[in-house]
């Protein structure tokens, strides 16, 4: 990956074959895992107003809170300068998704679990 590009920690529910042509199987693991393991080696960009991106609740649906609470948390300890996740409507995160680097397809049933990351620069220090 490149600075600018983005890639998909996705949730089991997601279409990412329908999607994206590489997809990276990590079926035992979960978004949180992934998160706290990633985040040490993975420059968020600073240069745009949101590197964080997930979906947003379908109209008449409901988001489960705790699952940004924690994804927070990981964020946090890592990258505490992080801006706030923004959250898109589903057709435009698919969108997102057939530009994004790779799908990595967790085995994460959290409803609306899914997270885009947008690499940064990585420092030279």
């Amino acid at each position: 990956m490149g600075h600018g590009d983005e890639i998909i920690l996705a949730d089991a529910h997601f279409p990412g074959d329908s999607f994206n042509e590489t997809v990276v199987r990590a079926d035992g693991l979960h978004i949180n895992d992934l998160l706290d393991a990633i985040l040490p080696l993975f420059e968020l960009d600073a240069y745009v107003p949101a590197p964080l991106t997930m979906m947003a609740a379908v109209a008449g649906d409901t988001l489960d809170p705790q699952v940004e609470i924690d994804y927070r948390a990981i964020i946090e300890t890592h990258a505490p300068d992080a801006s706030a996740i923004e959250r898109i409507e589903r057709i435009a995160f698919y969108e997102r998704a057939k530009g994004a680097f790779a799908v990595v397809m967790t085995g994460d049933t959290a409803k609306y679990g899914n997270i885009l990351l947008k690499k940064g620069v990585t420092p030279s220090a």
